[in-house]
């Protein structure tokens, strides 16, 4: 595959050979059942305990703080759906540009008789903290709001959210406050360990792991509402993915706060070429000026005449991956983040959404906005 002409690293990251190489040679040797009591399942105990101090070190906690889960879904809907097991009903407060993981499972839980309150953003997609305090009420449970948009690439004021949170609840029971990372894993820098945030979703997939493993860091342990052997102290049952976990915190080692200025450089330039294109619009506008507010690995752009699945064909004929947006929502076409962001229809209807990762290379951008400069000329002069 051609990995130099991919631009989808937001849908899934070419995986690092190397370290799932590595992974699987050592963990073929210890295939025992973790939970098992015999001298097999001990050693593959060991294994999985060591690959999660690992995972921990990496990501700034405590390992007792780090549970493995089947990836960044999952991550976020055990302290979703931990709310289900309190007493007394109250509210739940989810920005207005969350992931389906959140967005879908949330409305699920009006069905339980729960309130869910959309916190909206402002057109740029910055969900503000003074905005969500004043939402929170004597019985809000739950603050869902991921650190980097998947679509937009913008990045929440999460640092300051949760410190407003704290004083918007000050003589009250405070909230919870978890975070959706999957998107800022390795991406930005990230200090999980920040006194406000509670909890915090991580995916693999997203920086070169293997798919169908996660990381849900939460500070102090919940109820959860499903249940079973009571693997990962009762949090999330079921066999442990021991392949998964020694993997994923290799990656963690590797690509964790690692994002480096050169590719934010490279990224600024390609949307100021992508803006000067005759008809191309970048989502949001004030990107442009406003750079510092957007990870240097999503970009959004939307172009005249051209609606966002025929340059997505157009582009992929060409040997170029890129998508429309989420690719968990890529079947609906719909873009309820944009929406929430008051995004013109027509404009809806024609973005597309560029991402990269740390093996994306100059040579491939440059072809990339090549491609897409071609495409263009073909409806807009």
């Amino acid at each position: 595959m051609d990995k130099e002409h991919y631009f989808d690293w937001a849908a899934t990251s070419p995986a690092d050979e190397d370290i799932l190489r590595e992974s699987l040679e050592e963990t073929l040797q210890f295939w025992g059942n973790p939970s098992s009591t015999h001298d097999v399942g001990k050693k593959a105990r060991e294994v999985f305990e060591a690959a999660r101090s690992r995972a921990a070190a990496a990501l700034g906690v405590k390992p007792e703080t780090v549970y493995f889960t089947s990836g960044g879904t999952e991550s976020d809907q055990i302290p979703l759906l931990s709310v289900l097991t309190k007493p007394m009903k109250g509210t739940v407060l989810v920005s207005s540009i969350e992931h389906p993981a959140i967005r879908e499972q949330s409305e699920a839980l009006k069905n339980c008789g729960w309130k869910v309150v959309q916190i909206p953003a402002d057109s740029d997609g910055i969900i503000k903290p003074e905005t969500v305090a004043g939402l929170i009420t004597s019985d809000t449970v739950l603050i869902c709001i991921m650190a980097v948009n998947n679509e937009t690439g913008v990045i929440q004021p999460i640092y300051e959210i949760a410190d407003a949170i704290t004083k918007a609840s000050e003589g009250k029971r405070r909230p919870k406050f978890h975070v959706d990372c999957v998107q800022a894993a390795g991406k930005i820098n990230l200090n999980l360990s920040y006194k406000g945030i509670d909890s915090a979703a991580l995916s693999s997939h997203k920086i070169c792991g293997p798919r169908g493993i996660g990381i849900l860091y939460m500070k102090d342990a919940c109820e959860p509402f499903l249940r079973g052997g009571g693997q990962e102290k009762g949090l999330r049952s079921g066999t442990e993915n021991v392949y998964g976990a020694v993997a994923f915190s290799k990656c963690l080692e590797r690509y964790y706060n690692k994002a480096k200025t050169s590719d934010a450089d490279r990224t600024n330039t390609f949307v100021e070429k992508l803006a000067a294109l005759p008809g191309c619009t970048v989502v949001p506008p004030s990107r442009l000026e406003k750079k510092d507010l957007f990870s240097p690995y999503v970009v959004q752009a939307a172009f005249k005449n051209i609606p966002g699945n025929v340059m997505l064909r157009a582009l992929d004929s060409k040997g170029f991956s890129i998508s429309t947006g989420s690719a968990c929502s890529a079947k609906k076409n719909k873009r309820p983040v944009l929406e929430a962001m008051h995004v013109d229809a027509k404009l809806r209807e024609n973005a597309v959404r560029f991402s990269f990762g740390p093996h994306t290379t100059d040579k491939g951008v440059e072809d990339l906005l090549a491609a897409v400069s071609e495409v263009n000329g073909q409806f807009n002069k």
